[in-house]
């Protein structure tokens, strides 16, 4: 089994300057963006680092508080991480900046053949104000709605909240399978994006296939983050047998092994009561959907999966 590299937390040495990854002020749009990009960046560079997807020279390092945060750079050696760097990561900031991004899921799963297969995914959410983009990191805000955001101190600190948590949540899961694969998708808001639009590095998707998950699945709620112009959600499923002794104060509930992939978009409120599916067919309105019978539009790498360099 794979072994996943470990967060270092305590004094940074002296000889190194603390990085400033989010901006001092969030008061207007373009600074919200940065924040906003900045922490799906980290967040992503978090899960591949500690999930041990990639070696130590695909991440650059820099401070937050006491956390030593490994960051993902462009590594020509490394031809998996280079392709999340250059593809996906500047795939998501091309949309998020076009407003049109609903919804970014990093997907692992075992078999090249069966990407319908999943062993574990994360999902990023994303919804935007009349004046801007907003994202939501446990700010107590649980239907997902736009608020002041608070000021930039309460908003920095709610930041750094979800990648403390982040990290503790992914060194605390258990390892994943040897050889596994890694992909990203990208589901967007019909009313404003445009039928011909793929950002850099994606082509047009399929989502008329149910998804499988390998396992018992849970779902886990890391958190959100709101500034008043962009809100963000991140969510973890996992298989129950890497759960350990994590609180269960992070889990949504035990979910379906079949899901579809509006499944995927389903906030706290559909997942609650008796069923324990993810269902694909309420997560859209008609509304969102810009009328009954159109599709989710949905974007998939251009190039071949992405094989993980699995430490």
């Amino acid at each position: 089994m794979a072994t996943a590299q470990l967060l270092h937390i305590g004094q940074k040495p002296k000889t190194l300057k603390e990085t400033s990854l989010f901006p001092n002020r969030v008061a207007t749009e373009q600074q919200s963006m940065v924040l906003v990009k900045r922490l799906l960046a980290v967040s992503i560079s978090c899960i591949t680092y500690l999930r041990g997807l990639f070696p130590e020279s695909s991440y650059g390092t820099c401070y937050l508080d006491d956390m030593c945060l490994k960051i993902l750079r462009e590594d020509k050696s490394c031809q998996g991480s280079l392709q999340i760097v250059k593809c996906r990561i500047q795939g998501c900031f091309d949309a998020l900046e076009k407003n049109y991004l609903h919804m970014a899921v990093l997907t692992i799963y075992t078999n090249p053949k069966e990407p319908e297969h999943m062993t574990e995914f994360y999902r990023f959410k994303f919804k935007y104000s009349r004046n801007g983009p907003q994202m939501d990191f446990d700010s107590g805000d649980t239907q997902g709605n736009f608020t002041n955001g608070g000021n930039s101190e309460e908003i920095k600190q709610a930041s750094i909240l979800l990648i403390r948590k982040l990290y503790v949540l992914m060194q605390n899961l258990g390892p994943l399978p040897n050889d596994i694969t890694l992909t990203m998708k990208l589901f967007y808001y019909n009313d404003v994006t445009p039928n011909d639009y793929q950002p850099p590095g994606f082509k047009e998707g399929n989502i008329s296939d149910c998804l499988l998950f390998d396992g018992e699945p849970v779902n886990l709620k890391v958190g959100s983050v709101s500034t008043g112009f962009h809100i963000m959600k991140v969510r973890v499923t996992t298989d129950s047998k890497r759960m350990g002794l994590l609180e269960s104060n992070l889990v949504e509930e035990n979910g379906s092994t079949e899901i579809s992939h509006q499944g995927l978009d389903c906030d706290e409120e559909e997942e609650e009561g008796s069923t324990k599916k993810l269902r694909l067919d309420s997560a859209f309105s008609q509304e969102e959907a810009s009328g009954p019978g159109k599709k989710r539009k949905v974007s998939m790498p251009v190039n071949s999966i992405l094989a993980a360099q699995h430490l």
